[in-house]
């Protein structure tokens, strides 16, 4: 019989001891360990999987208890890039259920990766990563991506982590990850990791996200026409299923009147666009899809380049002088994904101390003449990617 996939885990938060529970009761995973800057919730999550240790070190376990595969789970993008990089040398495929350094980081970590002859893969249950097997599948099918959408359920861009604090704790989310939820930013950035997995982008103005009942109008809401030849991102605003997403497809060449009939008798209607859509999205439960695509070295979503960036917004008045640090979900700034802009701040880049040099009006994007940012590690990682890609930031 062959041997079980040994996975560590780090971040042992909601996500994370959700997937503890799942690895441990696939018949082919077993799970070694779970690592938290919190030992008590590190535990608390192999009391939930009912197998493996933890520790607070992350590092460290990946050296003492080699593992084939790292999930990492955390809200970071420092310290996950951190974590993934010792995964990396430790010879270890990595696992991101981590959107943000994802997008941070891809090409370094894909970079770095192939050097150790391993593997580093999206998440395969979240929005993203569901999109991406659908896009598969559907190419496979004779059919050309005209928008891969998302559905989200409510935003509000103005959200603090104060004013979602108790919608947050019905969730059992922090309230930081519940803001970037509710304010946009998760949404974007996982529809920027798509993007720049496949070339796409969103339509010119940025994704427009239109309010709809159901996923079935979204064959009505957008002018794919004026799309062109490169396909689109976007999203519903209210639509039911409301944990799902869907792409709008055309033939990739001319139908003939009979495989028109069967796409009608099919349910799809009469064209020239047609729907495909999934109803949900299961985060977790979905993992294991990506830890053994990950030991077979086909990723999900992977990319050397970057077409799109999520770049920082003020949610309200900044002033000269402010002060502030960790902005995905903050009180301070929200995500908006766009084609490059050089002169605009990633939102991923604004982890560490940021230092407002000028004021920004609300609703503003901050540019790298806004903001001084301290020195730190994950600075270091995208000036290194920089150098890699050809990309560049001041």
């Amino acid at each position: 019989m062959p041997s079980k996939i040994k996975i560590g885990i780090v971040g042992a938060g909601a996500m994370g001891r959700a997937i503890a529970f799942q690895v441990s009761n696939h018949p082919e995973m077993e799970l070694i360990w779970v690592a938290d800057q919190s030992l008590v919730a590190a535990q608390k999550a192999t009391e939930i999987a009912k197998e493996g240790t933890t520790s607070e070190d992350c590092v460290s376990m990946l050296n003492e208890c080699p593992v084939d595969v790292l999930v990492e789970a955390t809200n970071s993008i420092e310290a996950a890039a951190t974590y993934c990089f010792a995964a990396i040398e430790a010879g270890a495929h990595v696992v991101l259920m981590n959107a943000e350094v994802d997008l941070a980081l891809r090409p370094l970590l894909d970079h770095k990766a192939k050097e150790k002859g391993v593997t580093v893969t999206s998440d395969a249950g979240d929005q993203h990563g569901v999109l991406a097997v659908m896009i598969n599948e559907a190419v496979e099918m004779g059919f050309k991506i005209v928008q891969a959408g998302n559905i989200k359920g409510f935003l509000d861009r103005a959200a603090t982590p104060e004013s979602i604090r108790l919608e947050a704790e019905k969730r059992k989310l922090s309230a930081e990850q519940c803001c970037a939820y509710t304010d946009g930013s998760k949404l974007h950035i996982e529809m920027a990791l798509l993007a720049n997995a496949y070339g796409y982008l969103p339509p010119a103005g940025g994704m427009t996200g239109p309010r709809a009942d159901n996923v079935q109008e979204a064959l009505e809401k957008f002018d794919f026409d004026a799309y062109g030849d490169t396909p689109r991102i976007d999203y519903l605003l209210g639509a039911e299923p409301g944990g799902g997403v869907y792409l709008i497809v055309k033939p990739d060449s001319a139908l003939p009147a009979e495989q028109a009939f069967y796409l009608n008798y099919y349910k799809l209607g009469s064209g020239p666009y047609y729907l495909l859509y999934r109803p949900y999205h299961l985060c977790h439960l979905e993992t294991p899809k990506a830890i053994k695509r990950a030991v077979n070295g086909t990723p999900l979503l992977s990319f050397d380049r970057k077409v799109c960036e999520v770049y920082a917004y003020a949610k309200r008045p900044l002033k000269q002088g402010e002060i502030f640090s960790e902005t995905i979900g903050s009180a301070e700034v929200y995500g908006m994904v766009e084609p490059i802009h050089h002169e605009l701040v990633p939102i991923v880049l604004l982890e560490g101390e940021v230092h407002l040099k000028n004021d920004v009006e609300a609703g503003k994007a901050l540019t790298w003449n806004d903001v001084e940012i301290s020195p730190s590690a994950l600075l270091d990682y995208w000036a290194e990617q920089n150098r890699l890609t050809g990309g560049a930031h001041e």
